[in-house]
């Protein structure tokens, strides 16, 4: 779909934020672009702060509950089996969730300026229609829809807003109260921070800063280190951080991703701490030679991080899973490669799929005889005898899985949901 026809500018009765709002929210609908990238571009440049953070609520909150807005709404459509056009969808979305989710806005407010946005993105026959369904969801009751006394894995995906696919495997492979927490976690803004001793802040989540300072404590003596797919950074600073005599190359395959890295890398740690080098992780060029530790935190889905990333429940698909872990095998391959005997190397993703996980690192290990799994839950004990996480050890040992680490985003941990394994060579 094009983007809407009311192009940059609006009429008077809708507010600067709610515009903003509408026009990202079509963007993230109708383009590849991320609401992270769009919430921190020109759409919101000229608003106050205030409207920034009103537009940027607006835009999470309506993606986080895209699929359970569309489900209390379905029912209301005279026509619920005719698709609507995407700017008087995304209309209704975003004046649902205000009124479902939204305490602080008028009812008044979110219907009218709702109905001035269909009018000022040129799709005036639709306002009459727009009303009449958000009169009816003002009349509903608030927050969660209530769960039934019986209720199917479906039932329990439509209720709590996600594919009835995704989440049918996650009861399938952590159960189903897990997959509940997991959904319900994924609904509201990210907790903050927590589970570390530490006070220092490398602006990320909790599970990307546990899988960094994982690979910290499984080499703290490592001489060269590799972050393999570093941007946009948080890692490697902590690597860093703490390991001071390292000396460090991080990796990025996009140009753009990376030269967003070296920015941050070089404001967080000063100029030339970290070397930056464009490459492909799977094969980094043999002049670069051998280390001590590597870190391949590899690309995925991303269904561990649905709740600061909530586009990818209405963009992931199942057929996607297998294209994720051929290249995430390619990746924990040829880092391998240039892994030092003796060295160690954790791989990681922020995906809650088992191919991209358990069964890529059995495809690698198929074909190895030199490479050895060190259980996880020994690092994760070394840190917290180090003082380094805040929980105890009993607490840390129910982020594992046999020899893997696995957190799950809200139900076994209050962060983003990460999968971790620690190879060693021999």
């Amino acid at each position: 779909m094009p983007k809407p026809r009311g192009a940059e500018r609006v009429a008077k009765p809708v507010t600067p934020a709610r515009w903003a709002a509408f026009l990202v929210l079509e963007r993230v609908g109708n383009t590849d672009s991320h609401s992270d990238d769009l919430l921190h571009g020109p759409l919101l440049a000229g608003l106050s702060q205030p409207d920034k953070n009103l537009a940027t609520a607006l835009v999470l909150g309506v993606l986080r509950r895209q699929l359970q807005l569309e489900e209390r709404m379905i029912g209301l459509l005279a026509r619920p089996d005719i698709e609507l056009a995407s700017p008087v969808a995304t209309a209704l979305r975003l004046g649902a969730f205000q009124l479902l989710h939204m305490d602080r806005v008028p009812p008044h407010a979110a219907i009218s300026e709702s109905v001035e946005i269909v009018r000022a993105a040129r799709f005036p026959g639709a306002a009459g229609m727009v009303n009449a369904i958000l009169r009816k969801v003002a009349a509903e009751p608030k927050g969660e829809p209530k769960r039934k006394l019986v209720e199917p894995v479906p039932a329990m995906a439509a209720r709590l807003g996600h594919p009835d696919w995704m989440v049918e495997r996650w009861a399938r492979e952590y159960g189903r109260e897990a997959a509940e927490q997991v959904c319900l976690y994924d609904l509201a803004e990210p907790a903050k921070g927590g589970i570390f001793a530490a006070r220092e802040s490398f602006e990320i989540d909790d599970g990307s800063r546990l899988v960094a300072e994982m690979a910290a404590a499984a080499q703290p003596g490592a001489a060269r280190v590799w972050d393999a797919c570093a941007a946009p950074g948080g890692k490697t600073a902590v690597l860093a951080h703490r390991l001071p005599a390292a000396s460090l190359l991080a990796t990025d395959i996009s140009p753009r991703r990376l030269e967003r890295l070296r920015e941050r890398l070089d404001r967080v740690l000063g100029k030339d701490r970290v070397e930056t080098v464009q490459a492909d992780a799977s094969k980094l060029p043999r002049e670069r030679g051998a280390f001590d530790l590597i870190l391949a935190d590899a690309p995925c889905s991303g269904t561990g991080t649905m709740a600061r990333n909530p586009e990818i429940k209405v963009r992931v698909a199942p057929e996607d899973l297998e294209r994720q872990a051929a290249r995430q095998r390619a990746i924990l391959t040829g880092t391998l490669e240039r892994l030092t005997p003796g060295g160690r190397l954790v791989y990681s993703t922020c995906s809650l799929e088992p191919e991209e996980n358990e069964a890529v690192v059995r495809a690698v290990l198929a074909e190895r005889n030199d490479i050895r799994v060190v259980p996880a839950g020994e690092v994760l004990e070394r840190m917290a005898t180090a003082g380094t996480l805040s929980t105890g050890v009993d607490d840390a040992r129910g982020w594992l899985r046999g020899e893997f680490l696995r957190t799950l985003p809200g139900a076994n941990f209050a962060g983003d949901g990460f999968f971790a394994v620690v190879f060693e060579r021999s």
